[in-house]
């Protein structure tokens, strides 16, 4: 029997492919992260950690 041999496929652009979809997946996740850290609760719980950090104790 006669052997096939493969010709090895062309991997060219998966590369730019895989920095397209890491890229859209940070900003995705910068999306959320911002959405999620300029709520008003967390404002307020991080208003709240500093004032009570730089309060004097009596």
């Amino acid at each position: 029997m006669r052997a096939f041999h493969r010709r090895p496929r062309s991997d060219d652009g998966s590369t730019t492919v895989e920095y397209a979809i890491v890229t859209v997946a940070v900003a995705a996740f910068a999306a959320v992260l911002y959405t999620l850290l300029t709520g008003d609760s967390v404002v307020s719980w991080l208003t709240s950690l500093v004032m009570k950090a730089l309060s004097v104790p009596s």
